[in-house]
C-alpha cells in the first residue's frame, strides 16, 4: 500500500490542492495496472481539519490495504466542499467532477460509478452527503460519519456565527437564502429520490454527538423517500474514537469489495486475493 502525498492544479479552486492518496502498489509495482483497476472511497475531513487527518487518526489505511481499495483525501479547509458564489471557489465541482477524473488519469482506479463511493466526517459528512447526491451519477454509495446536515437548509442561521467564525462566515460560503438549492441536502434529497440510479447511503453518529438529531431525521426522510438506507448509532460522542469504530466496519463491512490478505511478494508487502 502506498501512501502518496500529491500537489495538483485545479480549475475549480484556482490554486493548487494538497492530496493524499492511499493507493494498492503492488499491482503499480508489478506492472498490472491494465489487469485491473481499483474501487475508490473519496474522503472527507472535517473542519479545522486537513488531508492527512484521516491516515494520521484512524486506521482506515490497514482497512484499505486488507481490501484493496484505493482513498483519495483532498483538503477541504473550513469551506464545506460546497460552490462558493462570493469568490468564485467550485469546491462542490472539485469534490463531484475534477478530482475523481486527475485521479483516475494520475493512478489505476476505476472510472466506473458501482466502484467509486464518497464519505466524509461532521463538515466532511456534510460535503459527501451533498456531492454525492449533487453528483449522483458519479457515486454508487455515499457515507456521512456524524455529517452536519442542517448546514445549507432552514435549520441554519447564515448570519449568526459566533465563537472561531465571523458573522457572515456561513453566509459567505452558502448564501443568504441556500433553503431550496443544491446546498440544502433535504432539497437534494428530495430531488433526486425521484431518480432510478439514486444512490445508497450510510449515515451514522454517536449518541452523545449533538449532530445525532439531523442524522436521525435526515436517515428516516431518506428512507421514506425510497432509497436504500444503512443507518447506525451507538454510544459515542463528536470523536476520532467513534469514527476510527464506524469507518473500519464501512470498509469491512458494507461497502462492496473484496477481502485479501497481507502476503511477502517480490521482497515487498503485497496482497494477494483469497
Amino acid at each position: 500500500m502506498a501512501l502518496i502525498h500529491i500537489n495538483l492544479n485545479s480549475k475549480c479552486l484556482m490554486r493548487t490542492v494538497e492530496v493524499t492518496a492511499v493507493i494498492p502498489f503492488d499491482k503499480i509495482l508489478e506492472g498490472e495496472t491494465d489487469k485491473e483497476k481499483y474501487k475508490t472511497l473519496y474522503l472527507l475531513h472535517g473542519i479545522f481539519g486537513n488531508n492527512d487527518d484521516w491516515v494520521t487518526y484512524s486506521n482506515v489505511r490497514r482497512w484499505a490495504e486488507k481490501k484493496n481499495l484505493a482513498v483519495i483525501m483532498p483538503s477541504g479547509e473550513n469551506h464545506f466542499y460546497v460552490d462558493c458564489e462570493a469568490n468564485g471557489e467550485r469546491f462542490s465541482e472539485f469534490i463531484g467532477k475534477e478530482l475523481p477524473e486527475m485521479m483516475e488519469r494520475l493512478f489505476p482506479l476505476s472510472d466506473k460509478r458501482e466502484d467509486r463511493f464518497i464519505g466524509g466526517l461532521s463538515m466532511g459528512g456534510y460535503g459527501a452527503v451533498s456531492n454525492g447526491l449533487k453528483y449522483y451519477k458519479s457515486f454508487s454509495k455515499v457515507i456521512g460519519l456524524s455529517g452536519a446536515l442542517d448546514r445549507g437548509s432552514k435549520a441554519m442561521k447564515p448570519s449568526g456565527a459566533t465563537g472561531h467564525f465571523g458573522p457572515y462566515y456561513f453566509e459567505t460560503l452558502f448564501g443568504k437564502n441556500p433553503e431550496g438549492t443544491d446546498k440544502d441536502i433535504f432539497y437534494l434529497l428530495d430531488k433526486v429520490s425521484k431518480e432510478e440510479d439514486k444512490p445508497d447511503l450510510y449515515i451514522c453518529c454517536g449518541t452523545e454527538d449533538s449532530l445525532i438529531s439531523v442524522n436521525r431525521d435526515f436517515a428516516g426522510k431518506a428512507k421514506e423517500k425510497g432509497y436504500n438506507v444503512e443507518y447506525h448509532e451507538s454510544e459515542g460522542g463528536h470523536t476520532w474514537d467513534f469514527w476510527n469504530e464506524y469507518i473500519e466496519k464501512i470498509i469491512m463491512d458494507y461497502l462492496p469489495l473484496e477481502e485479501v490478505d497481507i502476503g511477502i511478494t517480490s521482497g515487498n508487502v503485497g496482497v494477494i486475493k483469497k
